[in-house]
């Protein structure tokens, strides 16, 4: 673990797009957790006309493979596009598609900014690590002895 051993969360706060339409999407502020103690997880919340913030946590693994090409299945998929800003440079976004029995939701985020935060994630636990985070092995063999 390392220089990285002490740090148990990684947040960013950042603006997504709540698309309502091809033609028209609303700001919503929104934050990624990361927490080391739920390693194979991100959580992401955020408001949206609602009292109480919306709150979704799913794989990781997801979020990583999405920053790339289209990931995830069923209630959360991410997939990145290219958007063309007027004839400047096209812009990297990550598309979420959050899906549940309250609703349904699109969400467009900046794809610098997550992939930025996401390599934080990986400097932390790199991938495959998870579960030496969890203790699962010290445990059996507790357990066991």
């Amino acid at each position: 673990m390392g220089q990285y051993e002490h740090i148990t969360e990684i947040e960013r706060e950042l603006e997504l797009e709540l698309v309502l339409s091809p033609e028209r999407s609303v700001p919503v502020a929104a934050l990624l957790a990361y927490r080391t103690a739920d390693p194979y997880a991100v959580h992401l919340t955020f408001h949206i006309d609602s009292v109480r913030p919306i709150r979704w946590s799913f794989a990781r693994d997801i979020l990583i493979d999405g920053v790339f090409r289209p990931s995830g299945h069923g209630d959360v998929r991410v997939w990145p596009v290219r958007a063309e800003a007027g004839g400047g440079p096209a812009s990297r976004s990550l598309m979420l598609a959050l899906t549940s029995p309250d609703g349904d939701a699109l969400l467009q985020a900046p794809a610098d900014p997550v992939a930025a935060w996401l390599e934080r994630t990986l400097r932390v636990v790199p991938p495959g690590s998870e579960g030496e985070r969890l203790g699962l092995d010290d445990d059996l063999s507790q357990l066991l002895a």
